[in-house]
């Protein structure tokens, strides 16, 4: 992680940590470097880029300022408009663009915005060029052999241009309705929208597929976005999917590259459930490659039991979406993904998709002839505490001697029925103490003793 980007692009509060002029810059890097790539390639046309943007009242803002660094740099600019993160991403890959930028803040409340950097190949951006990013941010690039205190702008005929590309959006709706190889109709499905980036998609998806469709929360108004709504207040799905008698429901995040599940029984179905319906089903058809599903270090402890039980093996990451897809891509896996939602099919996707994961779950429903409740007998959670410390120094209190001592007695305490997990925020100036075990009581009685001691060496703030 650099000193703005972190591992989901450069985030934070609009027009504070992350303002107007930042995106502009940007926008003038990405427009210049990938011109000069093309150059130096022989293509003398201009780098093409193309734009997504959620909900945000200041998401126009920002969109806005990036593309006028892009044409002031020479590239051309394509605006897929409001839409999701893994669209992007699909348009990148399969259109020839020399990249993607998203602008969102994914499940962050609405003042929050952040700029995502997408490759050409669909994956997150290269670390090689967010460096350069970086270091043309705080005044010190060097690229090409070259130090460019300031970059050159644009000329004439070679000023780039605009252009409004929603068919991108499109045919991404239609690349995710050509997946469904079951007809929905029949099925009662509700879908919340987070008034983000899915909520002029997602329902158009599931009615192409037959289904009867039920939407809360898909009427943006640039403030509402992921406020009492979608997968981080899932509770309202809950309420909704057992009042309307639905067969299951599917909440998404701000930028719809996560998703969540309801089951028919109002029950909340996590990012490890998936991991376990759709690793279990490639197994039962011998199609999982590997036979391994990548998860993180935060999946649950009550998953890899039920792996155990089904005679799959499972890799573990650094926590987030990139860590996963990077582990899958280097060891060939088909699925992988993170309790809050994340998931990656890599047949399908180089990226989080949260539609896409509501549309796979449908599937396994389907082929099945099961409720999602009963696609998840087999896998029990295991309570899990999670306490976040605010800290002056993460790797000392990390590292702290006492801090160690505390962590290793926990582990010991619990042996093979469960785990704690303590590690450091990569966003934030944080400790995460998380515990899993049988009980709740012994979950926080556990953290608490950790956290006691964090704070009792005086390591919190």
């Amino acid at each position: 992680m650099g000193k703005y980007f972190g591992t989901d692009g450069f985030r934070g509060e609009a027009n504070c940590t992350l303002t107007a002029d930042h995106a502009y810059k940007v926008g003038r890097f990405l427009g210049w470097y990938y011109t000069q790539l093309n150059r130096r390639k022989g293509d003398d046309g201009p780098a093409r880029i193309v734009i997504g943007k959620d909900t945000r009242r200041s998401s126009y803002m920002f969109e806005y300022s990036l593309v006028g660094g892009l044409v002031a740099s020479g590239a051309d600019a394509y605006l897929l408009h409001v839409t999701t993160t893994p669209s992007v991403a699909y348009v990148a890959r399969t259109e020839s663009f020399d990249c993607g930028i998203m602008i969102s803040a994914s499940h962050n409340p609405y003042y929050d915005n952040g700029i995502k950097l997408i490759n050409s190949f669909g994956e997150k951006m290269d670390e090689s060029v967010i460096s350069l990013v970086e270091a043309y941010l705080d005044g010190n690039l060097e690229a090409f052999g070259k130090h460019w205190p300031e970059l050159p702008l644009a000329k004439r005929d070679q000023i780039g241009r605009t252009v409004d590309h929603v068919a991108g959006r499109n045919r991404y709706i239609g690349y995710l309705i050509s997946l469904g190889i079951y007809s929905f109709k029949g099925m009662r499905v509700g879908l919340d929208c987070a008034n983000g980036a899915s909520w002029n998609i997602a329902k158009s998806v599931f009615d192409a597929l037959g289904a009867k469709t039920y939407v809360i929360n898909a009427e943006p108004d640039g403030y509402n976005i992921n406020m009492n709504a979608g997968s981080t207040h899932i509770e309202n799905l809950q309420k909704f999917v057992v009042d309307n008698g639905l067969d299951v429901g599917f909440a998404y995040d701000g930028d719809a590259d996560r998703c969540l599940c309801v089951d028919e029984k109002g029950e909340v179905i996590t990012g490890d459930h998936i991991l376990y319906i759709y690793g279990k089903y490639l197994k039962e058809r011998g199609k999982l490659l590997m036979n391994t599903v990548v998860t993180t270090v935060m999946s649950n402890f009550g998953l890899y039991k039920a792996f155990d039980e089904l005679g799959i093996d499972y890799a573990k990451t650094k926590v987030g979406d990139k860590y996963v897809y990077e582990y899958m891509v280097q060891n060939g896996c088909r699925i992988g993904g993170e309790q809050s939602g994340h998931i990656i099919f890599s047949k399908y996707a180089s990226t989080g998709d949260g539609i896409l994961t509501s549309l796979k779950v449908m599937e396994v429903m389907l082929a099945r002839k099961k409720t999602l409740s009963q696609l998840c007998e087999g896998f029990t959670f295991y309570p899990q505490v999670l306490k976040n410390v605010r800290v002056a120094d993460k790797a000392a209190a990390q590292s702290d001697p006492d801090v160690q001592a505390a962590v290793a007695s926990v582990a010991a305490t619990l042996g093979d029925t469960g785990r704690i997990l303590v590690r450091e925020s990569g966003t934030e100036p944080v400790i995460r103490v998380m515990v899993e075990a049988e009980n709740k009581v012994l979950c926080n009685d556990l953290v608490d003793s950790v956290v006691d001691v964090i704070k009792r060496k005086g390591h919190a703030v």
